[in-house]
């Protein structure tokens, strides 16, 4: 079986929830001059950059590099036929993940797991947070909601006490 963004996508999914039990999820997030696949929400945001069979490695590059600043953690998640060469075009700090099919049952290999990422800003992972978020963590930490701050603003803030 060919396995597209698509496929990959579900099987990824319903893996991450196995693990995880119920999590939430963004699909297609607007992180700098990238998009990532997804991002799962658990004790941290992680990143998910998905290569089907038949993708290349064209925008890789500054994919990572965008993955890298907002994300403690990365994956790239591979269908079969970037197995051999997926490690060649990532950052020792990535994790590996091959899905693939037997018997049309899904098959999810961790060829290796992810290291936390040195590039990775609070700041930038809290200006993905709406507003809202940003002050349930400024009340969490005992700060002012700082309302009359942008929300640049407020991620500073937020990131100097990260606790909840």
């Amino acid at each position: 079986m060919n396995m597209n963004d698509k496929v990959i996508r579900e099987i990824l999914c319903l893996y991450l929830e196995s693990q995880h039990g119920k999590i939430r999820f963004f699909d297609e997030l607007v992180i700098g001059k990238a998009r990532a696949d997804i991002v799962a929400v658990t004790d941290r945001l992680t990143g998910y950059e998905i290569k089907g069979d038949s993708d290349s490695y064209v925008r890789l590059p500054m994919q990572i590099k965008e993955y890298s600043k907002f994300f403690e953690e990365n994956y790239i998640v591979i269908g079969s036929s970037h197995k051999r060469h997926a490690a060649e075009h990532i950052p020792d700090t990535w994790g590996i993940l091959c899905i693939s099919t037997e018997e049309d049952e899904p098959v999810i290999e961790q060829i290796r797991g992810p290291v936390k990422d040195k590039k990775f800003s609070w700041n930038r992972q809290l200006s993905l947070l709406w507003r809202s978020e940003l002050s349930r963590i400024l009340t969490c930490n005992h700060l002012p909601k700082y309302t009359n701050k942008s929300k640049a603003a407020r991620a500073g803030y937020a990131a100097a006490d990260w606790t909840c």
